[in-house]
Order: structure tokens, then C-alpha cells, then sequence
């Protein structure tokens, strides 16, 4: 099979993909209402947990699932972009460089976030990707009493 060269309009933030099929696998991904995302917020809902605000604008770092009545932000963390300590997950081989370098922007962004948002006297909760797969009962669970004890 001969896959057609597609032609990149570049602004220089990414080098161009070495492979078509791995340039559509990467844009395919999205920066809201993720499986993850979409899991929880179910699970949320199923648990009697209601109200909450999606990627409040009015939040440092627009968390996914904000209760800005009680200060309580909770961003769902993707393993693979936010760099889970858990998962310790593979670097790309290709492009290395600038993958490594994106992902310390990524965690330097999200520690900035953080703690902006505990300054303004928010709780901030993180679910990662793999909690949500492998324990989405324990997440919701600390959800609830964060929300419940205020």
C-alpha cells in the first residue's frame, strides 16, 4: 500500500512527523472530553456526584472538573503526556529530543498550575489515566471525600 505524502503546514513548534500513519494516530488526540475524562465524569454522576463545572475557564490551567463553590479542581491526567510516576511510560524514538523537552514543558506546566491554585486556597486532586483503568471506584471514593468534608 502507498500511503500519499501530506503536505504540513509547519509553525515550528514540531518537527515534521517522519511517518503519515503515526502524524494521524498523534492528531487524533484531544486536549478535552477524553475516554478518561468521560469515564470518570460518568462514574461522578452514577456516584450522586453532581454540579461540577467542565474546564473552568476561571481556574489556573482550566481543570477538567471544577466544583468552583467548594474550590475543589480535578484534573485527569493522561499517563503518556503528563509523565505518570506510576507508569514511568517509554519516550518516542524518533524526535527524542524534542519529545523529552515537551514533556518537562508538560510537567512544569502542571506543577505551575498546582500550585497557583493551592495559593488561591484551592484542593486540587490529579487522577491519572491508570487509576481511572485499574481502580475507578478508589478515585471516585477520594472524590467524594474531598467534596463531602468541606
Amino acid at each position: 500500500m502507498i500511503i500519499a505524502e501530506k503536505n504540513y503546514l509547519r509553525d515550528g513548534r514540531a518537527p515534521v512527523p517522519k511517518n503519515v500513519v503515526t502524524s494521524k494516530v498523534m492528531s487524533a488526540n484531544r486536549a478535552k472530553n477524553t475516554k478518561p475524562e468521560s469515564t470518570l465524569r460518568k462514574a461522578l454522576c452514577e456516584g450522586g456526584i453532581r454540579g461540577y463545572r467542565l474546564n473552568w475557564k476561571k481556574a489556573p490551567g482550566r481543570p477538567d472538573i471544577a466544583f468552583p463553590g467548594k474550590k475543589i479542581a480535578i484534573f485527569v491526567h493522561g499517563c503518556f503526556w503528563h509523565r505518570c510516576p506510576s507508569c514511568n511510560p517509554h519516550l518516542p524514538q524518533s524526535n527524542s529530543e524534542f519529545w523529552s523537552k515537551k514533556f518537562e514543558n508538560n510537567v512544569a506546566r502542571d506543577e505551575r498550575n498546582l500550585a497557583q491554585l493551592a495559593r488561591m486556597g484551592w484542593q486540587v486532586i490529579t487522577v491519572w489515566e491508570c487509576e481511572i483503568k485499574n481502580n475507578l471506584k478508589n478515585a471516585v471514593d477520594n472524590i467524594k471525600n474531598h467534596i463531602f468534608t468541606l
